[in-house]
């Protein structure tokens, strides 16, 4: 029996200037999405949480607020990109594209555009992305470039903090369970 770790991630050695990484999950945005953050982060444009002001808006409807749609794109990019990350450096670059409105789903994709060894810290090194997000038709949103500290695979700050299981999953222990089971009807 093997126990095969989940993703953990890329480390520094996996990044390859030019790699493109299409993240896996699309994230619909509803319109309580968009008016919990709105109010959460005391956004007051009511653009995005009053429909009437939306609707007589240049857009004809409310319209997501902007740093919705960037902190979903970031956090999309995250299990390819600084999953094994301990510090954003910046974010540059950003330009909003095109509208976000409840009921888009974005997507997103980075490109590796540069990575070098951290000269004061031998267990890391500096990634440089671009990252995008699309809509649900293929149509870029926004974009930025974005730089992070991540971990070398050996570094011990990034070793795995999966606990250990008293009782280990195994065929083995799934039939005595399914043995005591059964003996106890």
């Amino acid at each position: 029996m093997a126990v095969v770790a989940g993703w953990q991630g890329r480390f520094f050695e996996d990044f390859v200037v030019g790699d493109v990484y299409q993240h896996p999950l699309g994230r619909t945005i509803t319109e309580t999405d968009n008016t919990w953050f709105t109010l959460l982060t005391m956004n007051t444009n009511q653009a995005h949480f009053n429909a009437q002001v939306g609707a007589d808006s240049e857009f004809g409807r409310m319209i997501v607020a902007s740093p919705l749609t960037i902190s979903i794109v970031l956090g999309q990019s995250v299990s390819d990109t600084s999953q094994n990350a301990f510090a954003n450096l910046g974010i540059d670059e950003l330009r909003l594209t095109t509208p976000v409105f409840a009921g888009d789903t974005l997507w997103s994709e980075s490109l590796v555009l540069e990575t070098r060894e951290s000269k004061s810290r031998p267990d890391a090194g500096i990634v440089r992305v671009r990252s995008r997000g699309l809509n649900q038709d293929g149509v870029e949103v926004l974009t930025f470039k974005r730089a992070f500290y991540v971990h070398r695979r050996d570094a011990p700050r990034a070793a795995s903090h999966f606990p250990q299981a008293a009782v280990p999953l195994s065929l083995e222990n799934e039939a005595l369970e399914n043995e005591t089971r059964e003996n106890e009807q």
